[in-house]
Formats: C-alpha cells, structure tokens, sequence
C-alpha cells in the first residue's frame, strides 16, 4: 500500500490524478490510498507524517505550494515530493525543497506514468526504518534511523542529534531503544544512546560520535564496548 496526499485547489485536477494513481495502482499491481486537500495551509496544519507521496500544486491561493513544501520539510525529510503545475520555471526550485520531479497541467498519463516510475523506484529505495517522534510543540516529524548520530536525554527533554540538525522531543530512552536496532544502538551512559555506526574512537571513558566527545560512564563501559565490538567486528 502506498499512501498519497494531492494538495490541490482545483477540484477537477485533484481528482484526475486521483483517477491516474488508482489506474496505476491497477497497472503495477499496487494500491494506492489516496486524501486531497483543497489548500496547503489545510494540509499543513493538520499534518502527520502518514505519507509516501505528496503532489504538491505551486500556485494555490493563501499559501502557495513552494512556501507549504517548505515547512513540510521541516516536519518530514522523508517524504516524497512532487510538484504538480503550469509554472515549470518555479518547479525548476524544486531542489531547495528536495522534490523528486514535477509534471506540467494538463497532466497527460504518459508523463504521469513517466514521474511514477522514478517515484516508485525511490520508494523501494527507502525501505529504511523511520521512526515517528513527538516534538515538544506537539508537532509530529519522521526520522530516518540511520541519519539518527546520538539521542540525549535532559529532565524529561529528549534530543536526537541527526546528520540534519537536532530535534527536541518527548519521551524516554527506554521508550525509544524499543523502536530502534538493538545491534545498531547502545548507550554510553545513562544519558546519551548512539548510533554505533557514527563512533569514531574510544579513548578511555570518552567516545567520539561523529566528531562529538560524549562520557562513557563506568557501569556502561562493558556492556557499551561489548556492544561495539559486536557492531563493526572486534576492531576495538
């Protein structure tokens, strides 16, 4: 099943790239569970990050679809993203937003199908784990587990420290450890858990994750070193 979100202000145009998923759907054998949204700030105030595809218009009143894209962005960088319009020289800037593609009104079905395939493609690409977090504002984003560096946990604050910057949440470690590889993750102390794949060396009581000096603390260091040596293989 693949989910699909069309933020479209014409009625008609949303629902012909409704009909185009569902024939495609019926072509590669793949069901396609479709919602339309008649505006962007509809869509981007009530979102949650359910989807693997968002058709995105530009020109939509209030909100036009390049200033929604970008605070989509900044709630979902897994999502995939393409732009549906008559405005192909704003499209061009897709790549500010990391879109995929875009495809030109009056959508035709052959350029649709042409789009779908690079779609389908990046989808089977990034069959990675993601996790859905809880932002302290309430806000809902997905992660990509393996961008995950390390997570730290202050009073009842949890950060995860990500290739793309930090994300401040709620929740517990315990809770977290739960939803992620258990061979990939480890905790150094009580405070931080990290992503072995980012330690690049260990000396003493202190690693190195990503070029961050984090404390090893004494009662973890066996079961963390342990857990390291598993991970890449005994080379420390």
């Amino acid at each position: 099943m693949i989910r699909a979100a069309i933020v479209e202000d014409d009625a008609d145009a949303a629902a012909l790239m409704e009909s185009y998923l569902h024939r495609y759907g019926e072509e590669i054998n793949e069901t396609f569970v479709v919602e339309k949204f008649a505006n962007a700030i509809i869509f981007i105030e009530d979102y949650k990050d359910k989807y693997d595809i968002v058709f995105m218009d530009i020109e939509m009143p209030h909100m036009n679809g390049m200033e929604a894209a970008k605070l989509l962005r900044q709630r979902d960088n897994v999502v995939t993203l393409i732009f549906v319009t008559n405005m192909a020289q704003f499209a061009i800037k897709g790549y500010e937003v990391d879109a995929l593609d875009f495809i030109v009104k009056p959508v035709n079905y052959y350029d649709f199908t042409f789009r779908m395939q690079k779609v389908i493609a990046r989808l089977k690409q990034r069959e990675e784990k993601c996790i859905s977090v809880r932002e302290i504002y309430g806000k809902y984003i997905r992660i990509v587990v393996s961008h995950i560096k390390y997570i730290e946990v202050i009073s009842h604050k949890i950060i995860y420290h990500c290739e793309e910057g930090d994300f401040e949440a709620t929740g517990t470690l315990k809770n977290i450890e739960s939803q992620l590889p258990e061979t990939a993750f480890a905790r150094c102390n009580s405070c931080y858990l990290v992503n072995l794949a980012y330690v690049n060396s260990v000396d003493g009581f202190t690693v190195d994750v990503a070029g961050e000096m984090l404390k090893i603390s004494q009662p973890k260091k066996k079961d963390f070193m342990r857990a390291l040596n598993d991970y890449i293989g005994g080379n420390f």
